[in-house]
């Protein structure tokens, strides 16, 4: 029986939940990426995490981080190289219930009062 799946931390949804070409409106060629997804491509790509420090604020392992962070990157390559339509939605996340002082990226927008950071 395999192991149930472990719930990662997220600290928000994003601002925008679909990208795509301009004046396509077709869910043909419609890529879904998981918020979780999303999240390690915030914490690794925008925020400068490493896997170890972007597992920790998710609460799982860095195997689990590496093989999401791995499946997120292949879904935005097949968005940018083939012209396809992006939308973030789902996956197994629990929300910061702003409880913590401060995130460990910074401060979530709950934790910055909904601003974001430049």
């Amino acid at each position: 029986m395999p192991r149930p799946r472990k719930c990662r931390k997220v600290c928000c949804l994003p601002w925008n939940a679909s990208f795509g070409p301009t004046g396509v409106q077709t869910n043909e060629n419609e890529i879904v990426m998981s918020v979780d997804e999303y999240e390690t491509i915030r914490l690794i790509d925008l925020m400068g995490f490493t896997q170890e420090e972007c597992a920790a604020q998710m609460n799982v392992a860095r195997t689990t981080v590496q093989g999401i962070y791995n499946d997120a990157r292949s879904k935005l390559a097949d968005v940018l190289v083939n012209g396809k339509s992006l939308v973030i939605r789902g996956g197994d996340y629990t929300l910061c219930d702003s409880t913590e002082e401060t995130c460990a990226c910074g401060g979530c927008r709950k934790h910055r009062g909904g601003a974001v950071s430049d």
